[in-house]
């Protein structure tokens, strides 16, 4: 009888050990289904399906490693296969598939390490993080395949092409427009007009801003506007301004058979004369669904110089953007830090817009955008319409990055340089010219500074006109001062027409 009652404790012991070694076995398995997909099929299970597993993970990890040497030795190959609509849709369904193998893989996992066997409680827990395992991997597979198929259906709709990738003179022109579509307000109008001029080699850039309430808008011979407006989109109530001009092409859309955007037509046919440029793209943001973009991106970080009201004009001040250096704005906030106009000229916002792009430019790194996409894609399938063809992407961006590394020359034609109800095209244009000519010596052997542009010869001569370089090598060349005492806060009507945009953008 001892010999019986001293067996069963010993019995007792020893299956309870078995079920601990099966349960960290099992989790053992589990393991290594997740870090090797098929290893625990090789190790204890199907070795057939094991096998395959295997040779998918070491297809894939193959595959990874393909892709870090295309990001270093052939990155345009790279980028165009992950901006390419058609490669991110079959992509997603790929994906779909290698995940739902994966976490069948796992409950054959599951299966094969015989939970019934490892005891009741233990065997719950062993299925209970199987369980949760599968689900995961299903629910996560799930999100990257939609992601991408969205990303795909937004790279096919945003980015479907139209526009010119042949540089002139050198050149990549890119139109820049903000619509602002505010309620209380019949149609759109482009409250933001700049036109990125990029070096097609270096990237370096020139941004011309021009003022929304440019009068008398000249049109190309080319254009079907130029026949209504011979001598300029102009008329005696002095409402027809630049920013009109979308809504105009808008109005006669009958004259853009085939065109599947008349205002932005219209609006860069008119840029392309007052500037004397050709345009190679377009891009037109929503200034409203802007909010979306920088939050997104998780806020934008500029300079505040002074107060900035949250509202005004036709409605109350809600509050104050308050000035402050390098202050993180949400997107809320970085729009009203655009487009607020109460307080100030059109022309201190026209610099506030530039600033804005700057710090876009600036802090949209690659990190962020890979792995914020899914949010970024969202965002710019609302608010984003261009011409830009998705085979152009990675060249642009490789210009961008390049622009990163020089600084950028802000053009504003304000007063007293230009006065917009009697605007004197042909001194912009001369500008244009002298500006891309002052930015491209710069790259010349031996340069070393900013060359000031020659000072246009016209019949409208600035009152005052000031040429700054940029921050690394400033120089100065006046016409003349005004007499006026200086207020405490400079007026950029009475700015640089010519500003390094760093410079622009620094907090005073």
């Amino acid at each position: 009888m001892a010999t019986a009652a001293t067996t069963a404790p010993t019995n007792v012991s020893s299956e309870t050990r078995s079920r601990a070694v099966k349960l960290r076995r099992g989790l053992t398995m589990l393991a290594m289904s997740l870090v090797v997909p098929g290893s625990a099929q090789v190790a204890a299970g199907n070795r057939r399906l094991g096998r395959l597993g295997l040779r998918v993970w070491l297809t894939l990890v193959g595959l990874a490693l393909l892709a870090v040497v295309l990001a270093f030795a052939a990155r345009t190959v790279l980028v165009t296969l992950l901006t390419t609509g058609w490669v991110l849709w079959l992509g997603s369904f790929v994906v779909l598939a290698l995940g739902l193998f994966w976490a069948f893989l796992v409950a054959d996992t599951w299966w094969a390490a015989r939970p019934a066997a490892m005891g009741a409680v233990r065997g719950a827990v062993f299925s209970a993080v199987s369980a949760l395992l599968v689900g995961a991997l299903v629910f996560g597979t799930w999100t990257v395949s939609a992601a991408m198929r969205s990303s795909g259906n937004l790279v096919s709709s945003v980015f479907a092409g139209g526009g010119d990738s042949r540089a002139n003179a050198g050149r990549i022109n890119v139109l820049l427009i903000g619509g602002d579509a505010d309620q209380g307000r019949e149609g759109l109008r482009a409250d933001t007009v700049m036109v990125a001029s990029v070096h097609a080699t270096t990237g370096r850039t020139v941004l011309f801003g021009l003022p929304r309430n440019l009068e008398d808008v000249p049109f190309p011979d080319s254009s079907p506007l130029k026949k209504l407006y011979p001598k300029g989109y102009g008329c005696p109530t002095h409402e027809c301004l630049l920013n009109a001009v979308y809504g105009l092409g808008v109005e006669h859309k009958d004259l853009y058979p085939g065109v599947k955007l008349p205002g932005v037509q219209a609006t860069k046919e008119a840029v392309e004369e007052i500037l004397g440029l050709k345009i190679n793209y377009y891009a037109m943001v929503d200034l409203w669904g802007f909010v979306e973009l920088v939050d997104a991106v998780g806020g934008i970080r500029v300079d505040v110089n002074k107060r900035v009201p949250i509202g005004g004009g036709g409605s109350k001040v809600y509050g104050y953007i308050e000035p402050g250096k390098n202050q993180q704005l949400d997107g809320y906030h970085a729009l009203w830090f655009a487009r607020s106009r109460f307080g100030s000229t059109d022309y201190e916002r026209m610099q506030r817009q530039k600033c804005v792009m700057s710090a876009m430019l600036n802090q949209l790194d690659p990190l962020t955008v890979a792995t914020k996409f899914g949010q970024l894609a969202g965002a710019t399938g609302q608010i984003l319409v261009t011409d830009v063809p998705s085979s152009q992407i990675n060249g642009l961006a490789d210009l961008a990055l390049k622009a990163k590394r020089l600084d950028t020359a802000s053009v504003s034609f304000t007063p007293p340089l230009i006065a917009p109800g009697t605007p004197n095209y042909p001194l912009i244009r001369q500008t244009v010219t002298a500006e891309i000519a002052a930015s491209e010596a710069l790259d010349k052997p031996g340069a070393t500074t900013r060359a000031a542009p020659a000072p246009a010869q016209t019949s409208q001569a600035p009152s005052a006109a000031t040429a700054k370089s940029s921050s690394k090598a400033p120089t100065k060349a006046a016409t003349s001062k005004t007499t006026t005492a200086a207020p405490a806060e400079p007026d950029p009507s009475t700015e640089a027409v010519t500003a390094d945009l760093a410079e622009v953008c620094a907090a005073r």
